[in-house]
This record gives structure tokens, sequence and C-alpha cells, in this order.
């Protein structure tokens, strides 16, 4: 299939039509090969008002369209990435650098969502209460906000944005979509897909941009609400400024996660889990396991058991069949998790395996596994996110030393528990103040029909992403009072209102 990313210039899509024109561009790299592969536009204010504009006017019809027709969008679009999802991931891979199977895997959980917004009928029922005065019923209802804004991160291309625009487009909003401008051509393959799943021109409309583009959006007087996942810096920046311009704002920061592993826990299916999901997407996952809190006098057998499982990684070009961890993201990204690292030894902790070693001569953006002991909360490797495969491990005595230190960790996104004991899987489910938690599931996830999202600084707003959750977010409830009196029931009452 061809499709508008087979040029060189990733284009705009305004209204339907692909539009290349801009004053500001900026390379897009292979991070495998650390080459220029394409060039993408960055929008002027002009061209995000006629986005707006244009998103604006083809609402207005969309909201007005029967469920059961919009709902078919979805069925089409379901279908067509289901049979399509090997060039959708062949994109993310080339872009972002993820393997396939990993670039699979997002593809299928950002499918979880589409599905789940096929079922709009039922997500956006209302609530109705008969006869709650003398001949007076009220109902509820869930009406779309208008045109939203949805910008998205570098390190899901497909999955976050389909985890957005689908719910906002299913509640009947129009989208103003940016995603990342380091891999901007998987997001433009999804708003074809929709095109050609039968959406409407104009509802879905994709302008790249840097932060000029952010901070536009954020103050556009159109656009009624802003969800993002990112950085928490940014991500406090884009709920103050939104919020300020009277926006309803979902914005998705940082993590910090980590991973308890008590002395009774099976060790192999500790250390597995440990791997899975600290080098996984060379640990470029804001539900990545970053900190392994190794509980007891178990930290030596379990360093060995994964140190072990890490002599087996091979770090290489995501293409390529035998990979199993890609390149990061940019040279600077690349360049940070070499910084950290430096820092470790000075600051007390041992690096066990530096994966900046197997990276040596490699073009591209790498950094291989990398695995550090007797980490403390003040080194730089436990209080910065690194956004590598850079995986942590913290000695700890007791289990409410664990609780403790993962309590008091500003970020509070996902957390995972690996133990035998129910008792103490269902106290720590209740201990740990964290947004998502997993019980022996290394990277707790939810399905499509629960809802995404942590605590403290990794969310702000009041509303978590996709699911039931993402239904409030891009709708507004309308109750409607309603009597019809007999002429002669008329009267004038001037008290306030009773039943």
């Amino acid at each position: 299939m061809t499709t508008s990313i087979a040029t060189q210039i990733v284009p705009h899509l305004i209204g339907g039509e692909p539009t290349r024109e801009s004053a500001r561009s900026q390379p897009v790299y292979s991070p495998a090969t650390g080459e220029e592969i394409r060039q993408v536009p960055l929008a002027d204010t002009e061209l995000l008002n006629q986005a707006v504009a244009t998103a604006a006017q083809a609402q207005k019809s969309w909201r007005s369209l029967g469920l059961a027709k919009r709902s078919l969008v979805f069925f089409r679009l379901a279908a067509i990435i289901r049979d399509e999802q090997e060039d959708l991931a062949r994109i993310i891979t080339e872009e972002h650098g993820k393997t396939i199977p990993d670039a699979l895997g997002e593809i299928a959980r950002g499918l979880e969502n589409v599905e789940f917004c096929a079922g709009l009928m039922h997500h956006l029922k209302g609530e109705n209460a008969e006869q709650v005065a003398s001949g007076v019923d009220v109902q509820q209802l869930k009406q779309p906000v208008g045109v939203v804004a949805c910008i998205t991160p570098f390190n899901f291309p497909a999955m976050v944005p389909l985890w957005m625009i689908s719910t906002a487009i299913a509640a009947g909003n129009a989208v103003i979509l940016k995603p990342s401008e380091r891999d901007p051509s998987a997001t433009v393959w999804i708003a074809e897909a929709f095109q050609r799943a039968g959406l409407p021109d104009g509802i879905l409309n994709v302008v790249h941009g840097d932060k000029d583009t952010v901070n536009a959006i954020l103050e556009h007087p159109v656009i009624r609400a802003v969800s993002f996942v990112g950085s928490t810096p940014i991500a406090k920046h884009i709920y103050s400024t939104a919020a300020l311009h009277g926006k309803r704002v979902q914005a998705l920061g940082g993590a910090k996660n980590h991973m308890v592993v008590m002395p009774d826990a099976d060790l192999d299916s500790a250390a597995d889990a440990a791997i899975s999901a600290g080098f996984g997407s060379a640990g470029q996952r804001c539900m990545a396991v970053s900190v392994l809190v190794a509980v007891g006098d178990i930290a030596d057998d379990l360093i060995e058991r994964i140190t072990l499982r890490m002599n087996d990684l091979k770090l290489g070009n995501g293409a390529e069949a035998d990979t199993d961890i890609g390149p990061l993201i940019t040279r600077q990204a690349q360049e940070r998790a070499d910084r950290i690292l430096d820092s470790a030894p000075g600051e007390g902790a041992t690096i066990v395996v530096d994966g900046r070693t197997s990276a040596q001569g490699m073009d591209g953006f790498f950094v291989g596994a990398s695995l550090v002991d007797n980490v403390q909360p003040g080194m730089q490797v436990y209080d910065e996110e690194i956004f590598a495969p850079v995986l942590s491990v913290v000695r700890v005595n007791t289990y409410e030393e664990a609780v403790e230190l993962i309590n008091s960790n500003n970020y509070a996104n996902g957390v995972a528990l690996f133990t035998r004991d129910g008792r103490t899987a269902r106290e720590f489910q209740m201990d740990i103040e964290v947004g998502m938690v997993g019980i022996n599931v290394p990277i707790p996830v939810p399905i499509g029909a629960f809802s995404f999202g942590g605590w403290k600084d990794s969310l702000f707003g009041d509303t978590h992403m996709y699911g039931p959750e993402s239904f409030n977010f891009y709708t507004r409830s309308k109750v409607i009072t309603s009597r019809w009196p007999l002429p002669d029931e008329s009267q004038i009452e001037l008290g306030f209102p009773t039943h």
C-alpha cells in the first residue's frame, strides 16, 4: 500500500489533504544508523488555525451522525490495522528503533482501545430518572467537548495516538493530533487508515510541530481539551498553561517504576520479569521497571540470575530478526544515559554490567543493557528518569522499607511486587501509593476496558487515559429537568424550587 509517508517529507493532514508547506522543518533520523531519513515540517500559527477551523466545521456534522454509523468506522479501522499491522510495525521500527515484535505488541495494545471504542453506543449512554417530583423527569446526557488536541510521545507512536484519538473521535469530537516530531510517520499512517475506514475529512487533522506549536495549541481559544503524554516537566507546563486558558487537561508525565522482590518469590520468574520489563524497548517505556528492590538477603542471588540472562541479549537494529534491544531515539538520549552511568560509581553505586561496552563501534544511538547495584535515593541513577536500558538495584531489609522507598518517590506511575504470599500481596496493594500495581506482573498496563494512569508527578489532571475514564474526559455532562404541565396547572412560585 502506498501512503503519503513514502515521500521524504512527512505531510501534515488537514481536512483529509496532505500538505508539506512550512517555513520550518527538521530532520527525522534512523536511530539504528544515525542517518537522516525524512524531513518533518513544523506548523506555524496560520496552519494551526486552518486545522482548527477545519476541525470545528467538520465536528458539527460528525457530532450529529448516528452512533451506529460512528461505530462502523472503528470496526473497519480495527480490520485495516490488523490486516496491515506489519507495514505499520516496519514504519515504527524505522523511525523509533524498537524491534518488530515490540512494535507489533504496541499496535496490539492500541487495537484494544479501537475495539473498546467500537462499543461507543454503550459508553455514551446517559442516565435517567423519572418522577423525581410530581410530573418531573431528569436525564443526564454525555455530549462531545468540541475540538480537542492530542499531543503524543515518541516512545509509542502508534499505541498512544490510538489510545487518545479513538476515544475522542468516538465521543463525537474533532481532533488536532500533534505527534512527536522525532517519529511522526506512524501517526500519518493511522490518520490515513481512519480515512479509509470512513472517517469524514476534517475530524482527524495531523499537525506536526515543536514547542512553539504546542504552546499555540495550549492557548488556542477554540481547542477545549488537551491530552498529553511525555516527561513530567512538560506535563506540568501543559497542565498549567492549558488550564490557565480554560481547557480541560489530561497530562501524563514521567515515571520511576519499582519492582519489589520478596524473599519468598520465585527468583527465576523475577529475573525473567526484570529482563523483560527493564530492557524491552531499550527502556523507553513509561511503564518500564527501572528500579529493582531486593528485600532481605536475596540480592546477590537475584543479580546473578539477571546477569546470566543479560549475556544472551543482542543489541542491534530493531528490523533484524534476532535483535533484542534496539537503539535509543536520539543522540541526546544516548549521551544522557552515558552521563548518568558515568556518575554512578562516584556516588557509591556499582556497575555490574556496563551496556556501553557492547555498543562500542556501532552506528546509531545505542546503549546496551546495564545493571547497577547498591543504588540509593539521592544518586542520579535513582533520581532521574533515564529512559534507557538501565536497571538499578536497591537493597532493603524489610517489606516496610520497600514500601517507604516507593511511597516517598515523586513518581507514582507503575509498581510490581513478586511474592508467593497472598497476604503480603493484598497488604501491598493497599499500602502502596501508585496508580497501577502488578502482583507477579512486571508491566501492569491495564487492558482496554480499564483506564491507564498514575498518581503524583506521573499525572496532572483528574482523568486517566483510554477506557471508561477517557470517555468521561472527552464528553461533558448535561442534565435536563423536564415537566409537561396541563394549562391549568401553571402557577407562580418565587421560592427556591424543592421536590
